[in-house]
């Protein structure tokens, strides 16, 4: 039994190492893929986005799929589903082509994300394996994140863009191969009930959002389709018989507060990744192998700081002093890059931001904790499911909008008769000014609505987490014994 537990967490780890993968390792060729495909500047983030809606969209939906079929069953789908849009990611001959793809890979990885650690909890009952087994993922996933810069660049200059996206085919192909590992559940059964039309409402409201804010032209059209098709999710889940997020969860002001704090914080980090690969390829001039290498020490700050710095700090002056140490630590990093010139050089000018940008590593693991505490013992997994969603929406909505923000200034500074890498530099200083200000507002929202959870009593087993992974590792549990099956 011990020997199929630790292949079936590596079938899940694997799985895991692939979506987290291709995440990162987009980032460093989307320049090649512009110059390639003929993609406009507000048009190439919907290489991102359209990723990023679909799997924030359908996780909620994925993760109840997963307790009325069967979390293997939806796990193996979501991992064809995945390797099959990798293919036609690979193979896109336009930038239609490569869009549609996206989307079907986030929904792979939505089905495929939603029921993993769901899987873990039931191979894992006791509290220091399941302990052990989120650790491994938690590593896979900083591991992931650090990989895909480095190998993003070697693929795109050794071989092409298309590899970026192929690499998934041998990954995907050896995850399927160990499934057999993976029990079999049996699900509620269908007649449990989906809310698809939940799903297909919050699906195309944000994605009508992110078209307000990238597309100036659809922005009347767009966003008042945005404001009917999410306003009628609301209603619809004020209604639904099994609604995908029941809105008795935003009554909590310290789970409301978290979701919202998230939004704004994952909005400028991730757009931090994205605009500071395009800042050193196209005014720097990096290859995308010298770019992936040179974020390297970001990735790798953060990954530290979380898996071996957050939770002693967190232990010592508890989560909501962790979590603005983390944001002004991040500020830090952004407002640095208000200053960037024309002709940057590594050392005196990114690296301080790489480094810098560990704030994460304390703002992530505290804001999860802050935000599941808030949630009552039966609304676990539901909260597990939203706190995943609007990090998702977080990320489309930051790189939308702070994309938008650096192309408007650079064609305005183009306009005036300033040279392309000036141009470029102001609008990318404008989104890093933005993103700083938005992890200010975070400060505020950490500071006036959240609050530090109470003291809890130190569990009577031996063997118990320490302290800073507690909620996180319960409140896991929780998504199998209350259905929600989602990441957190």
């Amino acid at each position: 039994m011990t020997s199929n537990r630790g292949a079936a967490l590596a079938v899940l780890a694997t799985g895991m190492l692939m979506t987290v993968l291709d995440g990162s390792i987009v980032t460093v060729a989307m320049p090649v893929m512009q110059a390639d495909l003929g993609f406009t500047p507000s048009g190439l983030t919907w290489v991102v986005n359209a990723y990023l809606i679909a799997f924030g969209s359908l996780l909620l939906l994925s993760g109840r799929l997963g307790d009325l079929l069967g979390r293997r069953r939806v796990l193996i789908a979501g991992t064809v589903v995945f390797v099959a849009a990798s293919v036609l990611a690979g193979l896109a001959a336009g930038p239609q082509m490569l869009v549609a793809a996206r989307f079907l890979q986030g929904a792979g990885s939505a089905m495929a994300g939603a029921v993993s650690l769901g899987i873990v909890v039931t191979l894992y009952p006791e509290p220091a394996g399941r302990a052990k087994a989120f650790g491994v993922f938690a590593f896979t996933g900083a591991a992931g994140a650090s990989i895909g810069q480095v190998l993003g660049g070697v693929l795109t200059d050794l071989l092409s863009w298309h590899w970026i996206f192929l690499i998934n085919v041998p990954i995907g192909v050896a995850a399927l191969a160990g499934m057999r590992f993976v029990p079999a559940d049996r699900g509620l059964g269908a007649r449990a009930g989906a809310d698809v039309l939940g799903a297909f409402l919050v699906t195309a409201g944000l994605m009508a959002g992110i078209a307000a804010v990238v597309q100036p032209a659809w922005r009347p059209a767009t966003a008042a389709a945005a404001v009917l098709l999410l306003a009628g999710f609301a209603a619809r889940q004020a209604t639904a018989r099994t609604p995908l997020m029941p809105l008795r969860i935003l009554r909590s002001r310290q789970v409301a507060g978290a979701n919202i704090l998230q939004v704004l914080m994952i909005g400028a980090m991730f757009s931090f990744q994205i605009l500071v690969a395009l800042y050193m390829q196209r005014v720097l001039h990096y290859t995308a192998l010298q770019t992936g290498l040179a974020m390297l020490p970001a990735a790798l700050s953060i990954a530290v700081v979380s898996l071996v710095v957050s939770a002693r700090v967190i232990a010592r002056v508890g989560e909501r002093v962790t979590l603005i140490i983390g944001l002004a630590l991040l500020v830090l990093a952004l407002g640095w890059l208000t200053r960037l010139p024309v002709d940057a050089r590594f050392v005196p000018d990114l690296l301080p931001v790489m480094l810098l940008i560990a704030g994460g590593g304390l703002a992530l693991p505290a804001i999860t904790g802050l935000g599941m505490s808030g949630a009552r013992p039966d609304d676990a997994g539901l909260a597990s499911g939203l706190f995943n969603t609007t990090q998702q929406v977080g990320m489309a909505l930051g790189v939308a909008a702070l994309s938008t923000v650096a192309a408007s200034r650079t064609a305005a500074r183009l306009a005036s008769g300033a040279s392309e890498a000036a141009a470029l530099t102001a609008g990318y200083r404008l989104a890093f000014t933005v993103g700083a200000a938005l992890l200010l507002l975070s400060i505020a929202v950490a500071a006036l609505v959240l609050r530090s959870p109470a003291p809890r009593p130190a569990p009577a087993s031996a063997g118990a987490p320490p302290a800073g992974g507690q909620v996180r590792i319960s409140t896991l549990a929780n998504d199998t014994e209350y259905g929600g099956g989602s990441v957190v």
